[in-house]
């Protein structure tokens, strides 16, 4: 355990456990609480004290979650069936810590959802059990207090603050039938009008349910494992806005391709999402589901909203560089643009102006460490596993909202004695022939600059909705029609070759006020200059076929149709 900025020394009151399966960890809630299993048992310590609380002899322990108020601690072992085939031991243990008693054990086969779902107050925990949501009062898990019952239903998520608590609820599809998102305000689960809203959608898959801090409304990204089209490697998404007063609404993202990442603001009044083929595109979208502000595109697939709200990071991890963007939302002005390369982990620091980095395994195995950062760009502390040793995940100690005020943003990157974290560009593999002359740029795609560093054309920064958006191209395809008519009609050739072409545009270009016979005075031409090209390609030796010698014999007849029409005029 480390102390955080300035320090970041090692925490003398937390003893170093060095066991080599120390892979499970957790804080409590507010960081008064800190757990881990070193593979032969479950420690629960109080970290400002540094006091061992519990030990549990849980020695297969791989996953630990405290309840919101720090009454019960829940783990997690991996189901097992016994050597006969009989069914396993229940392998989903609740424990009091107050008393260190177990409350209660469940059979939980499946790694996925494990964890039981509390109210913040506690005051219900809920639990999904055969396509049905049991809910439990005040830590009583001896008696199922209500049951949310829809057919197959396959994920749930409880609203955070207070209550009442609502709770998203999702049953996918199937023959025919849509999949369908429903909240509900427990415990009003019975009857046809019971639900708060309700929001069904063709092509799911899997959903994933964010609710915003207010718990006014849910966030649902609903996704295919496969992409029908062809388009996208990772599967086909949409986004859908679904608010508690029974609004729904699909949001409509201007670029195709697959949305990355989505991330409610912590006023809970703005949510911002990527999306798009890479170069990927960034827009804040309001409760209107109308775009705020577009950051253009660039090589990223992650967005963090710091815990107040006041600065926004957009990243490319994983298989990306590790680029990030940091901005002022206040004001949409670019602060910093560090690189963390290798990344595998971020998150902010609860004071709002720190950021650690991380690359952990499994994902990579190689070069584990961890980086301190200030939004402003500064790498103010750094730290590499030493070799043949493994890092699997990095915590900052949470503690509750308003322990950290918030700071105004600070645009001059902070004092490090650590050295810039800039990488060196790579350099193009340059073939010899081409090393003593100049080096001509190219890009496979030109990135798009957010709205207000765009060249300002006039108007507002305000960005178009997709259906002015589709307007304004017809406006241009129709602009450029036109111009293109009036290029063709001011041009006259320069000799005529023959002299039908001689009659023809001695006439002068004319209309007759009858849109269908001008209609076929164009086709007439049409057709006349490209006879004028087969008897061209007839001189210069070239077998026709037999249509195309019908057509050269049709030459009079449409002459004289076309010169009776512009006759009329």
């Amino acid at each position: 355990m480390v102390n955080g900025p300035p320090s970041f020394t090692e925490s003398a009151a937390f003893q170093r456990d060095s066991g080599k399966n120390c892979k499970a960890v957790a804080f409590s809630k507010d960081g008064s609480l800190f757990a881990w299993c070193n593979g032969e048992k479950v420690n629960v310590v109080n970290v400002t004290r540094a006091e061992l609380l519990h030990s549990f002899d849980l020695p297969k322990t791989v996953c630990l979650e405290f309840s919101p108020k720090n009454n019960v601690l829940a783990t997690w072992q991996a189901y097992a069936t016994a050597k006969d085939g009989t069914a396993g031991v229940p392998n989903l243990q609740l424990h009091d810590l107050r008393t260190g008693k177990c409350l209660k054990s469940f059979m939980q086969k499946k790694m996925q959802n494990w964890c039981p779902c509390w109210a913040d107050d506690e005051s219900i925990c809920a639990r999904n059990v055969n396509n049905e949501v049991h809910f439990f009062e005040n830590n009583n898990f001896n008696t199922i207090a209500n049951k949310l019952h829809l057919q197959k239903v396959s994920d749930f998520v409880l609203s955070p603050g207070a209550q009442p608590s609502k709770v998203a609820v999702y049953v996918p599809g199937s023959k025919g039938a849509p999949s369908f998102v429903r909240l509900y305000q427990y415990p009003n689960f019975e009857g046809p009008q019971s639900a708060l809203a309700n929001k069904s959608f063709f092509k799911a898959d899997k959903v994933t349910m964010l609710w915003n801090k207010k718990a006014t409304a849910v966030l649902v990204i609903a996704s295919t494992e496969v992409d029908k089209t062809g388009a996208s490697y990772y599967g086909e998404q949409t986004l859908h806005y679904v608010a508690a007063n029974g609004e729904s609404a699909v949001v409509q993202l201007p670029k195709n391709g697959p949305i990355y990442d989505v991330s409610w603001s912590p006023n809970s009044a703005e949510f911002c999402a990527v999306y798009g083929f890479m170069p990927a595109k960034a827009t804040v979208f309001n409760l209107k589901c109308d775009p705020v502000f577009d950051f253009g595109t660039g090589p990223r697939n992650a967005v963090y909203y710091s815990p107040h709200g006041h600065i926004l990071v957009l990243a490319g991890f994983g298989n990306l560089r590790g680029q990030m963007e940091v901005w002022d939302v206040k004001n949409y002005k670019l602060i910093s643009k560090p690189v963390a390369s290798d990344s595998t982990y971020f998150a902010w620091c609860p004071d709002g102006e720190h950021i650690v980095t991380a690359t952990c395994a499994p994902r990579l195995r190689v070069s584990n460490g961890y980086k301190i950062w200030h939004y402003t760009g500064s790498v103010l502390h750094s730290y590499k596993v030493p070799s043949g040793e493994e890092m699997w995940q990095v915590f900052w100690q949470p503690f509750l909202d308003g322990v950290f005020p918030e700071k105004a943003v600070k645009y001059q990157a902070v004092p490090s004695e650590l050295p810039s974290a800039e990488p060196r560009p790579a350099q193009a593999y340059r073939p010899p022939a081409l090393r003593n002359k100049p080096v001509t740029s190219s890009k496979l795609h030109e990135d798009e600059p957010p709205q207000n560093m765009k060249p300002h054309l006039g108007g507002s920064d305000k960005p178009l909705s997709k259906t002015a958006l589709k307007n304004q191209r017809k406006h241009e395809a129709k602009k450029a029609a036109k111009q293109e008519a009036k290029a063709d009609a001011n041009q006259a050739p320069a000799q005529d070759k023959t002299p039908q072409n001689a009659l023809q545009n001695a006439v002068p270009a004319m209309t007759t006020g009858d849109p269908e016979v001008d209609k076929k005075i164009k086709n007439l031409k049409k057709k006349l200059k490209a006879i004028e090209q087969l008897k061209e390609q007839a001189a210069a030796g070239k077998q026709l076929e037999k249509n195309q010698v019908e057509k050269i014999q049709k030459e009079a007849a449409l002459l004289k149709e076309l010169e009776d029409l512009e006759l009329g005029v």
